[in-house]
């Protein structure tokens, strides 16, 4: 059973096609990740998921029903984190879920959402006090207070530092781990990588891949080599058909290569004359960032795609 099912789906703002003929499926009980650079079209499926916005074109049915005509019930059963939200600023942690819980007919426990996103301590903090961080994860345990068939997570990790971070991806894993379907849009690769079963990745309104994240990693036929250079030693001093492949952001050696045993010889002898241990080298398919990359470049540039559309948050 597919808990969301888009068939040819299309939006336009004007002249701005945000979507252009768009199809996927989410089976119930999958993690997927919607990925795409800002423009791409991500807000706009999501929104047309959520039952904001209309399509221009082609249908979205979520938990069987097309989201714009849905009902009160059918918004019992789905969980929405958006980017932002407006919350009270003089309610706690503690009474602002039980205002949410109230909403729902069978809602989970304070208690158990307060362990699940990791605010047991900040319980009796008033919203207004809490850092930004803190309000993410809150707005979290909103999203899922409802105990949701189908939770929607726009960018839920915005904002929040590596353990927290971590956190919030435990809880979406022991989500999923009961049977609740995710929809989720983010920027951190890690992430996706991470949490997903699927990766569905926008570029210019077009859906341009739809695999596993690591079935997405090792379509492309180079392989990628890194080597974080050791203190002191400078790409001057590499072979010259290695030096112009140093990444001088990080500093390490990024070879992306079909001749792997050639490139490995090099790196090697050098490593040799210098006395130098290969520490750190990896060997492997492209990641998830560079298989992104390449994606979200290949098609032909359009300036119009690239504008932001409108959005109910």
């Amino acid at each position: 059973m597919s808990a969301i099912t888009v068939e040819h789906l299309s939006k336009r703002y004007g002249e701005l096609e945000a979507l252009l003929d768009v199809s996927f499926e989410v089976p119930a009980g999958q993690v997927v990740a919607l990925l795409g650079p800002n423009g791409a079209g991500k807000t706009t499926t999501m929104e047309i998921l959520e039952g904001y916005q209309r399509p221009s074109g082609g249908s979205a049915r979520v938990l069987g029903s097309e989201p714009r005509h849905a009902g009160r019930a059918w918004r019992a059963r789905i969980g929405l984190v958006l980017q932002s939200t407006s919350l009270d600023a003089q309610l706690t942690v503690r009474e602002a879920l039980g205002v949410y819980a109230g909403l729902f007919p069978s809602p989970r426990e304070v208690g158990e959402v307060l362990d699940l996103t990791g605010l047991r301590g900040e319980a009796g903090t008033r919203i207004g006090q809490l850092s930004g961080g803190q309000r993410r994860r809150v707005d979290v345990g909103l999203g899922i207070i409802g105990r949701p068939e189908l939770l929607f997570l726009d960018e839920p990790t915005t904002g929040l530092d590596p353990a927290a971070r971590r956190q919030a991806w435990t809880t979406v894993e022991r989500l999923t781990a009961d049977g609740t379907t995710v929809l989720l849009t983010t920027h951190y690769l890690e992430e996706a990588q991470q949490l997903a079963d699927r990766v569905l990745v926008l570029a210019k309104g077009r859906l341009v891949a739809d695999a596993g994240p690591d079935e997405l990693r090792t379509r492309g036929t180079l392989t990628r080599i890194r080597y974080p250079l050791p203190p002191g030693a400078a790409a001057a001093d590499l072979p010259a058909e290695l030096a112009a492949d140093v990444d001088t952001d990080h500093g390490a050696l990024l070879i992306h290569t079909t001749e792997v045993t050639a490139a490995l010889h090099t790196l090697v002898g050098w490593a040799e004359r210098h006395r130098i241990e290969l520490d750190g080298l990896e060997v492997g398919p492209p990641s998830l960032e560079d298989a992104y990359l390449a994606l979200v470049n290949q098609l032909p540039g359009d300036p119009a795609a690239d504008q932001e559309v409108p959005s109910h948050a």
